[in-house]
């Protein structure tokens, strides 16, 4: 009986070099989003915050951030966004653009893809070749099993980009339905699954999504975005759910066995 391997990543924010040999032994690729980085919580010198103001401006956002400090981070960004000129999303979807032809010029083919918090869905469509497969709220046979996708993530303090009512979120996990594997860029709401111990807090996770593996039961249910969780896997029924790793920290991929 032959086996089809599926490499899995999360989390990419930049990593173009490593993710151009994601796919490399695998059958097909699964990305899980957050493909741009805009700010870098462990090099300051990275991202487009600091490509466009420098890495001690950055570093000073993120020291803001990082202390709960969200008004005054927002007050400092915005001055900084004046002194370029113009609009900031002007500035940003250009920063944004730059790195998207890198990411998507490296996604290796086959690959199915749904968006993270961080992502910019709209401008996808620009950058997708042959054997890109976009699915959100949707579902895709792969090696003979079901696949669900749930992108994007839910409303915080943070304002990412891509962030969506708790309402629509469970829209999407109720129209991908009962599947084999469950893929979303957010985790289930369990707090060990969503603590990440060096930032030291609670991300967001999905109670639709919970109550949909609870309720259907799927092999898998694989997400990322915390990079650093308290736990990395945890067992709900008979559905492992498994973290595949901060890709821009791990540069490898989850490897699944079908």
């Amino acid at each position: 009986m032959s086996v089809m391997r599926v490499h899995v990543v999360s989390d990419v924010h930049g990593r173009a070099d490593a993710l151009a040999h994601a796919g490399e032994g695998a059958d097909a690729l699964i990305c899980l989003g957050d493909l741009i980085l805009f700010v870098d919580y462990d090099d300051h010198s990275q991202g487009i915050f600091a490509d466009l103001f420098g890495a001690e401006r950055a570093g000073e956002f993120i020291r803001l951030r990082t202390a709960g400090r969200f008004d005054e981070a927002r007050s400092m960004s915005a001055a900084l966004w004046e002194s370029l000129g113009g609009e900031p999303r002007e500035h940003i979807e250009r920063a944004v653009r730059e790195q998207y032809t890198r990411i998507f010029a490296a996604m290796p083919t086959p690959a199915y893809l749904t968006y993270g918090n961080v992502d910019l869905p709209g401008l996808w469509g620009d950058y997708l070749r042959d054997g890109h497969h976009v699915l959100d709220g949707q579902t895709a046979e792969i090696g003979g099993l079901t696949f669900g996708f749930v992108g994007g993530g839910l409303r915080t303090r943070y304002r990412t980009p891509n962030e969506i009512d708790d309402e629509e979120f469970a829209r999407k996990v109720e129209a991908v339905g009962a599947v084999d594997v469950l893929c979303c860029h957010i985790p289930p709401a369990v707090p060990d699954l969503l603590y990440d111990v060096v930032a030291r807090r609670f991300e967001r996770g999905s109670e639709a999504t919970l109550e949909a593996i609870r309720s259907t039961q799927p092999r898998y249910a694989l997400f990322g975005h915390v990079h650093q969780p308290l736990a990395p896997r945890t067992r709900i029924g008979r559905t492992e759910c498994v973290n595949v790793g901060h890709f821009r920290g791990r540069g490898r991929p989850f490897a699944l066995d079908l």
